[in-house]
């Protein structure tokens, strides 16, 4: 189950019409949940890195609007 298959949109569980609130709240849910400090499990801290950036991208309106264009190759 890696996250490289995954879109940037699937990995905060949004749909790409998504506010950036509901990105924010998306990204504490799961960091909450996959943060080093809160899960001990190897695999946890990997899809934590995968949820930061993704939330890195999408709060950001010109990293988005790019990997809107482009995908997630670019990233």
């Amino acid at each position: 189950r890696g996250t490289s298959s995954q879109n940037y949109y699937d990995i905060l569980g949004i749909t790409p019409q998504a506010t950036d609130e509901e990105i924010k709240r998306a990204y504490r849910k799961a960091a909450l949940r996959l943060h080093p400090d809160k899960n001990p499990d190897p695999e946890a801290a990997t899809q934590f890195q995968a949820v930061d950036k993704a939330y890195k991208v999408l709060i950001d309106p010109k990293l988005r609007s790019t990997y809107d264009q482009l995908g997630a190759r670019v990233f």
